[in-house]
């Protein structure tokens, strides 16, 4: 159990926190009881709803959304979430299509995961690069973006050792 892949750009001393909980098998407990909901969202149209409500909130300037779905691929290529644009031509225009696609898993995840998750993936609508403004973007959106992505790499984590 010495290496947290979803932790390991943390401090060593919050990783020790983190190996302690398990192996006390305490942090399964303590995730619950911080997030006992589970996330209500289980369509792909219920998903793009919510995604489609968040992009017309904080970012109406930006291109239009084509799609927003699960997918079981995404966690294939190591991620949460993927966001693509996707450029075509259509008579003598171009039209950009956006689409962003989340990890299946986010359907037995607490909703606060895949609210933080979808911010991320907006905010690339933006923001291509993961830099301050992306964060400031993310943070505008979701005020405990932060908190709640480090609870979702602990919470991973937890699945993962609990498996």
């Amino acid at each position: 159990m010495s290496r947290l892949k979803y932790l390991n750009h943390y401090p060593e001393s919050l990783q020790q926190q983190v190996r302690d909980l398990l192996e006390a098998d305490k942090l399964g407990a303590m995730l619950k009881r911080k997030y006992p909901d589970l996330n209500p969202l289980q369509s792909n149209k219920a998903l793009y709803g919510f995604v489609q409500d968040l992009k017309n909130r904080y970012l109406r300037k930006s291109d239009p959304l084509s799609k927003a779905e699960y997918s079981d691929k995404v966690s294939a290529i190591n991620a949460l979430g993927t966001h693509s644009r996707v450029s075509r031509v259509q008579g003598n225009k171009l039209k950009a299509k956006k689409e962003i696609r989340i990890d299946s898993r986010f359907k037995q995840l607490p909703e606060p995961f895949l609210h933080m998750i979808v911010v991320h993936e907006l905010a690339h609508f933006r923001e291509l690069d993961h830099n301050k403004a992306f964060y400031r973007l993310c943070e505008h959106m979701l005020p405990d973006y932060h908190q709640l992505e480090l609870d979702l790499r602990i919470y991973l984590t937890w699945l993962e050792y609990a498996a």
